[in-house]
């Protein structure tokens, strides 16, 4: 009788340690799904990355173009009206230096006024 528990006591002590491998077994592959899902995750995530940054890039640059059109007319502008002013400058130069010494060198007293 005892060799008859001693052999069931056996087969449990088996069947036990075979349930422990499938566990085990089953542990490992829910891992290594996880892994495989954060490293799928992870590059679905870096190649929807890079096209919102090629979408992205495209749409400045279609849109900066005419920027930078309308600054290099802007400067076109601004440098046209510099050289006008300058050469207004030049143009009546001499005359305003004429006008300012002779408004600081001519005196012309003016007699207090009772008001």
């Amino acid at each position: 009788m005892s060799a008859q528990y001693s052999s069931g006591i056996q087969t449990l002590l088996d069947a036990e340690q075979k349930a422990a491998q499938i566990v085990q077994k089953a542990r490992e592959f829910r891992t290594k799904r996880v892994r495989e899902a954060r490293d799928e995750a992870r590059k679905e995530i870096e190649e929807y990355k890079a096209q919102k940054d090629a979408e992205f890039k495209k749409f400045e640059s279609e849109h900066t173009q005419g920027n930078k059109a309308a600054e290099e007319e802007a400067n076109r502008e601004a440098e046209a009206k510099i050289k006008e002013i300058q050469a207004a400058g030049k143009k009546s130069q001499d005359k305003v230096i004429k006008d300012l010494l002779a408004a600081v060198l001519t005196a012309n007293p003016v007699a207090p006024s009772k008001a």
